[in-house]
């Protein structure tokens, strides 16, 4: 389902919460997560028809959260009478968004050049990596859907996967249109959006598992440094052993 550039009215209002705008990015980035995994196995022993399909459908959602998010973050930003404290947290999910939309962008980009050098119609040139297991199940998840439908034993032709890459490129471009018209309507510099909330705070660790291996990494470092010394002191006694012998020669030569 390619991607629409529905125009946002101007009104100054947004009814629509916040916590609402920061489900549907958490949505979008798990989907768009899910399509790179789905897109790396591509050309590889796992691809066949249910991983093409699976990318289908996880992309057709993505947009369709991509969508859905671009209206709700515009008409939020474009709100006059929004507080300061609102606009920066929404001004936060606009610049996660637009990263995310960015990934999907070059992850279609990928499956669309990847698919042009390894055909369905042509198992041979398959890559043999050793990973076995379907991507149902994880498309499935990412989408929130209890299970997929399974395509009845049908083959892809050379014709069908001719027709898949045509809607592939329109829908490329047409998000390449939506990355442009974003940036047109909403104008928030992302190095000047500053990362808020505790969620994005240093990570503080408190498991007694880090601690401990926190002690082990020391202990082995006092056993190494006690094995350098001795070995130092080893070769200094070596020297001077070989610098007595030496000179006990040159004497009784001499």
């Amino acid at each position: 389902m390619p991607l629409c550039n529905n125009k946002v009215a101007d009104d100054g209002t947004s009814a629509q919460p916040l916590q609402e705008g920061k489900a549907m990015v958490d949505s979008l980035i798990k989907v768009v997560a899910c399509y790179r995994h789905l897109a790396s196995c591509i050309g590889g022993c796992t691809d066949n028809s249910s991983l093409r399909r699976d990318l289908r459908q996880t992309r057709e959602r993505a947009q369709t959260l991509a969508l859905s998010c671009r209206n709700h973050l515009t008409a939020r930003l474009r709100d006059k009478t929004l507080p300061e404290a609102e606009r920066k947290e929404t001004e936060l999910l606009w610049v996660a968004f637009s990263s995310c939309l960015e990934l999907l962008h070059a992850d279609m980009c990928k499956v669309f050049t990847m698919v042009k050098h390894f055909s369905l119609a042509n198992n041979s040139t398959m890559v043999q990596t050793g990973i076995q297991g379907g991507t149902t199940e994880l498309a499935a998840r990412a989408l929130s859907l209890p299970d997929l439908q399974e395509a009845g034993g049908s083959t892809q032709t050379s014709s069908m996967e001719g027709q898949e890459q045509s809607q592939l490129e329109q829908e490329i471009a047409q998000v390449d249109r939506t990355l442009e018209d974003m940036e047109l309507k909403v104008n928030v510099l992302r190095w000047t959006v500053e990362a808020l909330g505790p969620q994005y705070a240093d990570p503080v660790s408190t498991d007694s598992a880090s601690l401990a291996l926190l002690s082990i990494d020391e202990e082995a470092a006092q056993a190494f440094c006690s094995r350098s010394q001795v070995f130092a002191a080893m070769m200094l006694c070596g020297v001077a052993i070989f610098a007595v012998v030496l000179s006990v020669c040159v004497v009784f030569l001499v």
